[in-house]
């Protein structure tokens, strides 16, 4: 796995990002976010926290952790959000299920070959929440298939 800083400038390809609708925001994300600090949650649903690039201020917003023998992920199906835009700043966070809260470390996946895997496996997991974002690309697409959007959609490994 190959970490590289993130980029200075943005281009077209990093600026990736679908901004989720008022329903979503409104009626989907905040009573989530509640039944997850009770520690009622789906399978791998946690509240992310991560300090503003900006503000310094804690951010929130509900993630699905990926669970793999090769370490623990997060991925952003909509894009470059503005959590992604955190950590990248940030470098780390923090991980809520009910009254446990975790600290991390994270690093950015920018090897192409070592992303494909990890994204096959959340599409495998979460595709019947998040696919929309995937603009029709499943996990029994091809490597290449995989590799040609892997870019639209940032990883990071938590240590």
């Amino acid at each position: 796995m190959t970490a590289i800083a993130p980029p200075t400038t943005a281009t077209p390809a990093t600026d990736h990002y679908l901004q989720p609708g008022w329903f979503t925001r409104n009626l989907m994300n905040r009573p989530i976010r509640r039944l997850s600090r009770l520690g009622i949650r789906p399978k791998g649903l946690r509240e992310l926290r991560v300090r503003g690039r900006a503000s310094g201020e804690w951010r929130t917003t509900p993630v699905n952790l990926l669970e793999l023998p090769t370490g623990r992920y997060l991925v952003s199906p909509r894009g470059v959000s503005q959590w992604v835009r955190n950590m990248r700043v940030a470098g780390g966070g923090e991980l809520r299920a009910g009254r446990r809260t975790e600290a991390f470390q994270a690093t950015e996946l920018t090897d192409v070959d070592a992303a494909v895997p990890v994204l096959r496996a959340y599409l495998q997991q979460w595709a019947w929440e998040v696919g929309a974002f995937f603009d029709g690309t499943g996990a029994d697409a091809s490597d290449d298939e995989l590799a040609a959007i892997v870019h639209r959609h940032p990883i990071f490994r938590l240590s």
